[in-house]
């Protein structure tokens, strides 16, 4: 039997209801056709054997390009499969008859040109290309194509001086930044090097931008010019200025310097583009300067890098603490980087608003440089006279001079005077300050500023003022007495040393007497010097003075020769003689080894032999001695070892110290030790006598060290007590 034949399931259809959206039958086949789904057979190929044949045909198509140009002119793609064609058949000038008709039709037209190019060139037609590029440029000149394919045709015909002449009259129409590279490339393909260094320093002027300037000293440097790169780095920063300066330029400047082993080059081109350029516009030029300190910097430098970033930091710190003057410092500082005008004045006002709130001026220091720095920014910075002189008189009305003040800020409002040619109202300024709060510093300043105006007389009387204010300041008489004599008035000055040295109270006064000494000798009154000395130790005997009026009389002009020793070295040795017995008497030895040592001295180059052995002799011990330690509420806390000094001459004067030692020590013993029948005692005594004696020898120095000034007479009562026994 046979099986009956499998029919194929079909899928039921579950939803019958009509689609959302509906297709039309002219949709399908607009879809079909757009898809070429409809396969139509090729034209059956036609073979021309027959010259009638040929011209027939050529007549059927010129006369269908020509119906098709009838209907419609403008439409370009019959002009150009009509010249094609005509190209195709040989016939070279049908062919540009037709593109010269299609220029006439359409002389704006990019494709034409280039496709009637095109035509010459492939037919070898170097002129009629030649001349047809020379049209299209001087017609659109702005066609870049033209250009390009004008100069390539050039330089295939290796015809540089031409190809080269094209790029010169391009260049002069300032073409895009890719023609002028097209004209470098083709500098250097012929190892034209001083060539292309002329493009580019043309290129850089006409598209003034960050990365031309780059590519400039990029090419200097892949050729070997350093010196030329870092010139092109330096003028584009020069060129571009604080105001149009690009992070970039600095970032590859430093990368520069860097591939140079230049890293402290490198370092300071960073620092300068970060206190130049706007801190928003610096993202990249830190996170640079941060990699750069990373592999070439220290710990410090890499920490200037991150801190430089906070300026979001300081805006916080300033709004939770508005009396943190120093984070408005900061702060200002990089806001004025920025350079925006209103935004550093707006600034500042925020910052000076914040008065401190007390009348200490501890708290006022750093506030009131805040005043000083905006004042400053309005005459360098911002060139503002005007406000700059309101804000230092508005500064002098908010201080409490009554309480305290500030003369650095009257000085520097009477500077800003003097620079703006207002010299009365700059002493009329000076002449308030040291009426409301009279202070040294203001004093000296408008003395100061009297003399670089030569006002003389002025000076003498603001001299007078000021030491009508504080005659105990030796410096204010120093300076008055060195007028006058550059005055050339020295009785003047001496009158004034005179008066200076008759005060009752000096701050300095050796520094006083010091000068008015200087004085007497630089104008040759030795004799007069001498009596200066000779009154100052009358007030006083430190060491110093006995020194330096030794010295003195060693180096004076009177000296003669008498005998084999000069005056001067007579004199002086015994100004060192007197010192000694007037330092001997007030008991001050540190002061008298001091001048011990500079007699020494003195006598190891002024004197002899015997001179030096008398003073030699006089030289003191350095001995150690112990005594107790009391504290404040007298309590004795131990004791503590000092080092004293013993002179010759005083052990003249007293007893054997070496002998008190023994009697005391003898005493303590004494005290100690129990009764002992007398052949025992006799025996022990002499074992102690040995014992002691030994340790005598072992330790003198000690024992001496033992025994102080104060215990002199308490030895001689020993002794006397035990004179008997």
């Amino acid at each position: 039997m046979e099986k009956s034949q499998k029919m194929p399931k079909v899928a039921k259809v579950k939803n019958k209801a009509p689609a959302e959206v509906q297709i039309t039958a002219e949709q399908l086949l607009r879809e079909a056709k757009e898809r070429d789904l409809e396969i139509l057979p090729p034209p059956p190929k036609q073979k021309i054997s027959d010259p009638a044949e040929l011209a027939d045909y050529q007549q059927r198509k010129r006369k269908g390009f020509e119906d098709a140009l009838r209907k419609n002119r403008m439409v370009v793609s019959h002009w150009i499969k009509y010249a094609q064609w005509e190209e195709s058949q040989k016939e070279i000038q049908r062919a540009r008859s037709i593109w010269e008709r299609a220029l006439d039709n359409d002389h704006r037209n990019i494709t034409i040109w280039l496709k009637y190019a095109e035509m010459e060139m492939k037919n070898k037609q170097v002129n009629h290309a030649r001349n047809l590029w020379d049209r299209a440029v001087v017609i659109m000149p702005r066609v870049n194509q033209f250009w390009y394919k004008y100069t390539y045709m050039e330089e295939m015909l290796e015809n540089v001086a031409g190809a080269r002449a094209v790029f010169e009259r391009w260049m002069e129409w300032q073409p895009e930044e890719q023609a002028w590279q097209t004209y470098v490339n083709f500098e250097l393909r012929y190892k034209e090097i001083d060539r292309a260094r002329t493009i580019y320093e043309r290129f850089v002027y006409v598209h003034p931008d960050v990365k031309n300037w780059i590519k400039f000293a990029r090419f200097e440097e892949n050729h070997g010019y350093i010196r030329g790169a870092r010139s092109v780095y330096e003028r584009g920063v020069e060129f571009f200025g604080d105001e149009y300066i690009d992070e970039k330029l600095f970032i590859a400047f430093a990368k520069f310097e860097e591939n140079q082993k230049e890293h402290d080059r490198a370092r300071v081109i960073y620092k300068y583009a970060l206190d130049h350029l706007p801190k928003e516009r610096t993202k990249e030029l830190y996170k640079a300067y941060t990699i750069h300190e990373k592999k070439y910097g220290d710990r410090a430098g890499i920490e200037d890098v991150i801190v430089s970033k906070r300026k979001f930091q300081y805006e916080q710190e300033v709004a939770e603490n508005p009396q943190n003057y120093d984070a408005w410092f900061d702060y200002l500082r990089l806001i004025e980087g920025e350079g925006d005008f209103a935004n550093i004045r707006e600034t500042y006002e925020r910052a000076i608003a914040n008065v401190p709130p007390g009348k200490e001026k501890n708290l006022w220091r750093r506030y009131i440089y805040l005043w000083i720095n905006y004042a400053l920014f309005e005459e360098l910075e911002a060139d503002d006279e005007t406000r700059t002189r309101q804000i230092y008189r508005t500064c002098l009305e908010l201080i409490p001079h009554k309480i305290f003040t500030f003369s650095k800020v009257w000085l520097l409002y009477a500077q800003f005077e003097i620079r703006c040619k207002q010299l009365q109202q700059a002493r009329k300024t000076l002449g308030m300050s040291i009426g409301m709060c009279p202070r040294d510093k203001l004093f000296r300043g408008y003395i100061e500023l009297e003399i670089q105006l030569r006002e003389f007389d002025r000076c003498r009387i603001l001299y007078e003022k000021f030491l009508e204010f504080g005659p105990e300041n030796c410096v204010t008489w120093m300076k008055f007495a060195e007028l006058e004599n550059l005055l050339g008035d020295t009785d003047r000055a001496r009158g004034i040393f005179e008066l200076a040295v008759q005060q009752p109270r000096l701050d300095m006064p050796e520094l006083l007497w010091k000068a008015y000494i200087d004085f007497e000798v630089a104008q040759g009154e030795t004799e007069l010097a001498r009596q200066l000395y000779e009154r100052l130790l009358e007030r006083t005997h430190h060491v110093k003075v006995w020194m330096s009026y030794a010295k003195f009389e060693l180096s004076s002009n009177e000296g003669s020769e008498d005998g084999d020793e000069d005056m001067n070295v007579r004199l002086a040795r015994r100004v060192y003689e007197r010192a000694n017995d007037t330092l001997r008497q007030t008991g001050d030895k540190e002061s008298r080894v001091l001048l011990l040592e500079a007699w020494r001295d003195f006598e190891k180059e002024s004197g002899n032999v015997e001179t030096l052995d008398k003073v030699m002799e006089k030289m003191p011990r350095r001995v150690k001695k112990r005594q107790k330690i009391v504290s404040d509420t007298g309590a004795e806390e131990g004791w503590e070892e000092i080092f004293d000094y013993i002179f010759p001459e005083d052990e003249m004067s007293r007893p054997n110290l070496k002998l008190l030692a023994a009697a005391k020590m003898w005493k303590k013993q004494k005290e100690v030790l129990p009764e002992v029948p007398a052949n025992e005692e006799q025996t022990e005594k002499n074992d102690n006598t040995g014992a002691n004696a030994d340790e005598d020898e072992k330790s003198d120095d000690e024992s001496v060290s033992s025994v102080s000034d104060s215990e002199d007479e308490e030895m001689r009562d020993i002794l006397e007590e035990n004179k008997g026994e």
